[in-house]
């Protein structure tokens, strides 16, 4: 239990640490509302628990040790932290004054839309499956059941979606406040410039 409990402070810790599934749901919170935050959310949430299930059942290390299947989930998460940086700027520099209500940014997208970009922004971060090969055995043990690794692995993807629903919860609520064409701008802006950032360092990391 004192491992397990260690095992939750640690996971808190690297929740909370913003990343681009962060950026990516407080972007479309604050754009698109409640709703598109949270299907954003379910789209990661189902991302991690399924790369914690490939880590559990040993999928994950034949994955990892596969340097073109690893490369390839690499590039193509350079690719796609890329294309949202590259849409969020374009929309931060197309939206003039009021205008920007009229964008197609600005409207509802449908929960579909959001549960995928959610889920493929964690999908191709091969971050995520390195955490998970290399820190659950630490926590866990030698010789530790793929049931108990699961139970690790499921427990860190619970602590990160509840720290993403705090951060649509906070978003929601500062929604009026934030609805303003020059601060819907800067969103969109920081977010295509972290974006841009994440994939360069993903890149570099070859």
């Amino acid at each position: 239990m004192a491992h397990f409990l260690s095992f939750v402070a640690f996971a808190t810790a690297i929740a909370l640490a913003p990343g681009p599934d962060t950026f990516l749901t407080l972007r479309n919170t604050v754009i698109g509302g409640r709703a598109r935050g949270l299907w954003t959310t379910l789209g990661i949430g189902v991302a991690g628990a399924t790369q914690g299930v490939l880590a559990a059942a040993g999928l994950g290390a034949i994955i990892a040790r596969s340097e073109p299947v690893f490369q390839t989930i690499r590039w193509l998460g350079v690719a796609y932290l890329l294309h949202l940086g590259v849409m969020a700027l374009r929309t931060a520099i197309k939206a003039r004054g009021e205008g920007w209500a009229m964008t197609p940014e600005a409207t509802p997208r449908s929960p579909r839309r959001s549960f995928r970009q959610g889920f493929l922004c964690n999908l191709t971060n091969p971050k995520v499956l390195a955490f998970n090969l290399a820190v659950l055995p630490q926590f866990a043990g030698p010789g530790t059941g793929m049931l108990t690794l699961l139970a690790y692995a499921l427990t860190l993807t619970i602590v990160g979606t509840i720290v993403l629903l705090a951060v649509v919860g906070l978003a929601t609520r500062a929604r009026d406040a934030l609805a303003r064409p020059l601060v819907n701008r800067g969103v969109e802006g920081g977010t295509g410039v972290v974006m841009l950032g994440f994939a360069g360092a993903l890149a570099a990391e070859g």
